[in-house]
This record gives structure tokens, sequence and C-alpha cells, in this order.
């Protein structure tokens, strides 16, 4: 198996680090390292997280409240989105389907 980080995702990794960078000197550091071990634990627990948007896996991060939206196809693990989970439920809808 496989991870494949998709750009989409890429993107919304380096948003969650310059924001948490602002907050306070090495947490986008830190922010980028949990959900990097978060992103390959998918190497054992893909496809056990609860299905958002009738395609998508959904895992929550351990450390951050993000969640990250997956698939799996052809045994490999597909990262499309890293997002906060504290926006407006609808702006997520929107951006995964």
């Amino acid at each position: 198996m496989t991870i494949r980080i998709l750009e989409t995702a890429k993107r919304d990794l380096i948003r969650g680090f310059h924001f948490y960078e602002k907050q306070r000197e090495g947490l986008g550091s830190y922010f980028l390292d949990s959900l990097s071990s978060d992103i390959d634990s998918l190497m054992i627990y893909s496809g056990i997280h609860p299905v958002r948007f009738n395609e998508y896996y959904c895992m929550l991060s351990k450390r951050f409240p993000f969640a990250i939206y997956y698939y799996v196809k052809d045994e490999a693990v597909y990262v499309d989105a890293i997002l906060d989970c504290r926006q407006n439920p609808e702006q997520i809808e929107k951006r995964l389907t």
C-alpha cells in the first residue's frame, strides 16, 4: 500500500503550517510532524474510517482539529484534503463535492 498526497492536500498542509506558525514559532513544524504521523498511520488503518460525502474516508487528526479526507484505489491511499474542522461544514462539503 502506498500513500499519495495530492496537490490539494499539500496546499492545505502549507496553509495549516502558516496558521500555526503565526500563533507561535515552531508550532507550524509540530503541526506538520503531527499530520505526517497521522497520514503515515493510513498504511495500517486506511479504509476503517467513516465515509463522508459518498466518496471520502474521514480520519481525524490526533493532535489538531483537522480532518484528513482520503480514498483508496488500486492498492493506494490518495489524500485529497486536510481541512480544519472548525470551519463551516458547508464549506467542507463544497470543497469535497
